[in-house]
């Protein structure tokens, strides 16, 4: 039996490294595809360049988003994620804020890269708009990734790190920085597999010259949630935990509720009221998926 790990998905294909160094094509059994970029799989004997993908191994995390109708797979077994925003166009924090309870759920690190910092008449605002996640410890890193994106590659040295950010953030030039010829070397394994017609490139996994790896992943406009209880998503929120078990009601949904320690905590600036407002938008969702 044949082992490796998951490169780079697409639809039902996958590109599969294996432990000797070869790169094949891994085509999954049934109509599901159960597997993500990252995931370390067993494999059948080899056709051509082509083998079907058995199982995968036990996971260490899995990056993943839903809402009532299916999930998506974003990445498996990474220790990080690197939120790519940009200080043009404008960027959802919302979308950031939900990472970040998956992120806190996955047990894994988080690290916001605020591209595109020479246009510097949209700097200010964006900033402002980062504030709320820098004081709850998320690092935050400016650069231009046109320029020079050197100031992020010690935060991922080490790291199995997965790029995520909406379209236009400029993620993809950020990977052509970090990864000299990473464009080219996609062209080629994708040739060299036959697999150019799968223009819908769900991740792919890149070594980074300076140790570590990077899963690229393409343009999001959502994360949804619906796979986490009211109470997970709770957790999600760091700067909450401190305050969770302090309401006068023990199922406080801290919206309408008396006494309720989180809205003190806003109220008091110890939460910022907009992280508040993402949380009964992202909760209340939630709860209207699980109905379906």
């Amino acid at each position: 039996m044949l082992s490796g790990r998951i490169v780079a998905a697409f639809g039902r294909h996958y590109e599969v490294e294996l432990d000797d160094g070869r790169i094949v094509n891994g085509i999954p059994r049934g109509k599901k595809s159960p597997y993500a970029c990252g995931d370390r799989v067993s494999l059948g004997p080899l056709h051509d360049s082509e083998a079907q993908i058995l199982a995968h191994a036990p996971r260490t995390s899995l990056l993943y988003r839903s809402d009532q109708w299916k999930q998506k797979m974003i990445a498996a077994n990474a220790t990080q994620i690197v939120l790519v925003v940009a200080t043009e166009p404008g960027f959802s924090d919302e979308l950031i804020s939900r990472a970040l309870v998956a992120v806190r759920h996955q047990h894994m690190r988080a690290v916001i890269v605020l591209n595109k910092c020479d246009l510097t008449a949209a700097l200010p605002a964006a900033r402002a708009q980062l504030a709320p996640y820098a004081a709850i410890g998320v690092p935050v890193v400016e650069l231009s990734a046109l320029n020079d994106a050197s100031a992020l590659a010690p935060l991922l040295a080490g790291q199995v790190s997965v790029l995520v950010g909406q379209s236009g953030m400029g993620k993809s030039t950020l990977t052509n920085a970090l990864i000299p010829g990473a464009a080219a070397a996609t062209r080629e394994i994708s040739t060299a597999l036959d697999s150019g017609k799968h223009t819908t490139t769900h991740a792919r996994l890149y070594r980074l010259p300076g140790g570590g790896e990077l899963i690229d992943s393409p343009g999001l406009q959502e994360f949804g949630l619906a796979h986490l209880t009211r109470g997970e998503i709770e957790l999600g929120f760091a700067e909450f935990v401190d305050h969770l078990g302090h309401c006068r009601f023990r199922d406080c949904r801290h919206e309408n509720e008396p006494d309720c320690a989180i809205k003190a905590a806003v109220a008091a600036g110890k939460i910022d009221a907009r992280r508040l407002a993402h949380f009964t938008t992202i909760a209340n969702e939630g709860e209207r998926a699980k109905q379906f």
